[in-house]
């Protein structure tokens, strides 16, 4: 599934990789359009239908990640709607396992994500997530997402990497798609991202798994290896 033996960098996406999409999801589909009714005077259903297409338009651009562009173009303080919320942000299954043994195997660990600078914030402060990876670039920083291929030829200035000995982990199907476009050698797709709905189909090009567990065996093989162990 994955040749760890060949690694030396792994790209890690954020948000429905190692964080549970139901904090996002949850905020954009139903948080977002009952305080946005509430601000307009409008029936929940009215701004549901308001909202989503305005926001399923933005899919795939800079846009659509971006607090700063949603806060003005809806008049709200999407930063702060988002910290009524922050309860609900959590990491997905086994993730600190999989990153301790990122760790242990010695291999480069970079959270690469389309989030926003200030949600970013609110994330790493209630996961305490930074402290468990090397380093962390949002694509926010670079000025365009990471489903353009030319994301990934920009991010060399900012997280230099080798594609030959590069993985990138991720939810996102476009993105993956992109990085591959982009050389990068290797792409693993995770197909559960929301702990509150079921997973979705496999890719049919790119390997995939549910949770991290189905990968650590070989990840601590790695790291045995690496310490010698």
């Amino acid at each position: 599934m994955v040749n760890w033996s060949s690694l030396d960098t792994v790209f890690l996406d954020m948000d429905g990789t190692l964080l549970d999409l139901h904090f996002d999801n949850h905020f954009w589909l139903e948080h977002l359009p009952a305080r946005y009714a509430e601000h307009y005077d409008l029936l929940p259903q009215q701004a549901k239908d308001h909202l989503i297409p305005m926001i399923m338009a933005e899919r795939g651009s800079l846009n659509w990640y971006c607090t700063d562009y949603w806060s003005e173009r809806l008049s709200l303080d999407i930063t702060s709607l988002k910290a009524e919320v922050g309860d609900r942000i959590g990491y997905r299954p086994h993730v600190i396992d999989f990153l301790n043994a990122l760790k242990t195997s010695g291999l480069r660990s970079v959270i690469v994500t389309n989030c926003h600078p200030d949600p970013l914030a609110l994330k790493l402060e209630r996961t305490g997530l930074a402290s468990r990876v090397d380093a962390i670039v949002s694509s926010h920083e670079l000025g365009k997402p990471k489903e353009e291929p030319a994301f990934w030829e920009d991010l060399q200035t900012l997280a230099p990497y080798r594609r030959e000995s590069t993985l990138m982990v991720d939810d996102s199907f476009p993105v993956l798609e992109s990085a591959l476009r982009a050389g990068i050698s290797q792409c693993l797709a995770v197909l559960a991202p929301d702990s509150k709905q079921g997973p979705r189909e496999a890719h049919p090009d790119i390997p995939c798994i549910h949770h991290f567990d189905e990968v650590l065996p070989a990840l601590r093989e790695r790291s045995s290896l690496s310490t010698g162990q």
